[in-house]
């Protein structure tokens, strides 16, 4: 399994993964961050999957040059921050300061900083948030995790533990607020009935325009890229 790369110019990375579940092989091209990944049924030689890959080769490239391109993060960048954009400039100090319409960042390993500061920004919302709509289900939650992760905006376990996406920051308070909301009525149904959907009204109110800008513009909050050493 692993790393495999399709032949061409530029060669295309390819991500191979079994799973138990398939019963063919698959192709997907992510619209996130442009990973393509080969899913293959177990017993299926990796050889055949990279044929396949072979074969739709032309469909791979087209996908991934329709795709939008990141946003790197430099000095002069634009970056949203609770939904405000701010200018990304550079600072002669090692912290990261946020102020109304710009974010100032330490031009050593200011990629890394820029991003866990983002991260922390993102914990103590998520926090304060989960915390009012926990205290209005009358549950508690076990703890809070921040990642960053592809998939999915949150998630709650079955032992009460919520995990969010950090990128969220960069989105409108009403947007994060609402995933948190959305996390905190899973403590009282783990599905989404329409009983599940009553509880995030209940606790957070109308939710229909938060939930549909995240449909529309989540994806864009992935395409900004924190890897080079400035900002």
């Amino acid at each position: 399994m692993g790393e495999h790369r399709l032949p061409g110019s530029p060669p295309v990375p390819l991500t191979l993964r079994r799973s138990g579940r398939a019963r063919r092989i698959s192709l997907r091209v992510s619209r996130l961050d442009g990973r393509v990944t080969l899913t293959l049924p177990i017993g299926v030689p990796e050889r055949e999957a990279l044929d396949f890959a072979q074969a739709k080769a032309e469909w791979i490239r087209d996908h991934l040059s329709n795709r939008a391109e990141d946003w790197q993060l430099a000095p002069g960048a634009d970056l949203p921050v609770e939904g405000r954009s701010r200018r990304v400039e550079a600072a002669r100090g090692r912290a990261v300061t946020l102020s109304e319409d710009r974010i100032e960042v330490p031009q050593a390993q200011g990629g890394v900083r820029l991003q866990r500061f983002l991260r922390e920004l993102a914990r103590d919302r998520l926090a304060a948030a989960a915390d009012v709509y926990a205290a209005r289900l009358g549950r508690d939650y076990a703890r809070i995790t921040i990642r960053d992760t592809r998939s999915r905006w949150g998630s709650c376990s079955s032992e009460g533990a919520l995990m969010f996406s950090w990128r969220l920051i960069l989105a409108r308070p009403e947007v994060l607020n609402y995933v948190a909301a959305h996390e905190v009525a899973h403590l009282a149904e783990m599905n989404h009935s329409p009983a599940f959907w009553a509880q995030v009204a209940r606790i957070h109110g109308p939710y229909d325009a938060p939930r549909h800008w995240l449909r529309t513009h989540g994806p864009d909050l992935h395409r900004y890229r924190f890897e080079t050493g400035g900002a």
